[in-house]
């Protein structure tokens, strides 16, 4: 890596809010993705398959 230069191609986390499970959230983050992109911010989603929770993540690319 040269001096001054960012690392590329990695993702930092900004924030993560975990909540009650939610059938079709995945659209929604689907949406945010493709409408978002172009700001450099990327949404996840993840769900526990221990407590019927997901969480949403938000990354800075």
């Amino acid at each position: 890596m040269v001096n001054g230069e960012s690392a590329q191609g990695k993702l930092e986390l900004l924030a993560y809010k975990s909540f009650k499970m939610y059938e079709d959230m995945y659209k929604v983050i689907d949406f945010l993705n493709k409408n978002l992109k172009d700001k450099r911010i990327m949404f996840g989603l993840t769900k526990s398959s221990t407590d019927n929770k997901m969480t949403i993540s938000i990354y800075e690319f």
